[in-house]
C-alpha cells in the first residue's frame, strides 16, 4: 500500500515538510561518503529555511499542552488502557520539557557560525560549493567519516527537541482517525465536509493499481481525482473505479 497525505492548513504543511527533511537528514548523515554528508549538511540549511517561522516552537508547545490536557481527561475512563495512557502522557511531558529548555531561535547556533553560513551562501548557487570556492570546506570533507558525522550531529543537536516534538504531534494526529474503505467511481471521488475542520487526510492505495491521487480540499469539500502515468510519465485521467482507504485526521 502507498500512503498519500494531504495537509488542510499551512501549519500541518510546514510540519510535514520538516518531517520529510528530517527523514532525508537521518539517511544521509548515517552514510560515509563526503558527498552524502554534504547532502546532510545542506538539509540542515533547508530545515532552517522551513522552520524559520518564529511561532513554530510556541505552536508545538501549545499543541503538546493541549494534547496533554485532552488525554488526562481519559484517566477516569475504565475503557482506556491506563498503562498506555501514562506512557503517552510521560512522552508528552518529556518532549515538552526538552523543547522549553531549547533556548533561543531555532537553529541560532548554525546562524551564528560564520563558517557554516559561508557554506550555506555558496550552496544556494548551483555548483557553488566546489573546492576552489570553499577550500576550507573541501578540507573538512577530507576528514574521516566519523569526524564529519560527529560535527554534523553537533550542529544538529539544538534542533533535535523541535523534531522530537514535531514527530510526536504528527504521530498523535495520524492516530486520531480510522481508515474507511471508499471507491472512486470512474476515477473521481467527492465528499462534503459540511464545515467540519480537519487537519490532514491520509489516503491508502494499492500500488498495483498504478493510480495516483490528485487531492484538493477545503472546509466544505474534499475532491480526489485519480490519474495514471503514461509512457512519458505525464499523468493522464483514470476513468475506471478505484478502491482506496480514506482517513480524516483531526486533534
Amino acid at each position: 500500500m502507498i500512503v498519500y497525505e494531504y495537509p488542510f492548513n499551512e501549519r500541518i504543511r510546514t510540519l510535514l515538510r520538516l518531517e520529510d527533511l528530517y527523514e532525508k537528514f537521518k539517511f544521509f548523515v548515517q552514510q560515509e561518503h563526503p558527498m552524502q554528508h554534504h547532502v546532510a549538511l545542506a538539509t540542515i540549511f533547508d530545515m532552517l529555511e522551513v522552520a524559520g517561522r518564529a511561532d513554530l516552537k510556541s505552536d508545538l508547545l501549545q499543541e503538546l499542552e493541549r494534547q496533554k490536557q485532552s488525554l488526562m481527561a481519559y484517566r477516569s475512563n475504565p475503557n482506556v488502557a491506563a498503562e498506555m495512557l501514562d506512557s503517552v502522557l510521560g512522552e508528552l511531558e518529556k518532549v515538552s520539557h526538552a523543547l522549553v529548555a531549547a533556548q533561543g531561535k531555532t537553529g541560532q547556533n548554525v546562524r551564528d557560525n560564520e563558517w557554516l553560513m559561508s557554506i550555506r551562501g555558496r550552496t544556494i548557487i548551483p555548483g557553488g560549493a566546489c573546492e576552489f570556492d570553499l577550500p576550507s570546506y573541501h578540507a573538512w570533507q577530507m576528514r574521516s567519516a566519523g569526524q564529519r558525522h560527529t560535527d554534523i550531529m553537533h550542529w544538529f543537536a539544538p534542533l533535535a527537541p523541535l523534531f522530537d516534538a514535531l514527530a510526536l504531534v504528527l504521530r498523535l494526529l495520524r492516530d486520531s482517525g480510522g481508515p474507511v474503505k471508499m471507491i472512486a467511481g470512474a476515477g473521481s471521488y467527492q465528499q462534503m465536509l459540511q464545515g467540519k475542520v480537519y487537519q490532514m487526510l491520509r489516503l491508502n492505495l494499492d500500488e498495483t493499481l498504478g493510480a495516483i491521487p490528485e487531492i484538493s480540499a477545503n472546509k466544505y469539500m474534499l475532491w480526489v481525482r485519480f490519474t495514471r502515468q503514461g509512457g512519458d510519465l505525464k499523468p493522464k485521467p483514470l476513468e475506471e473505479d478505484v478502491p482506496f482507504e480514506l482517513t480524516l485526521c483531526n486533534f
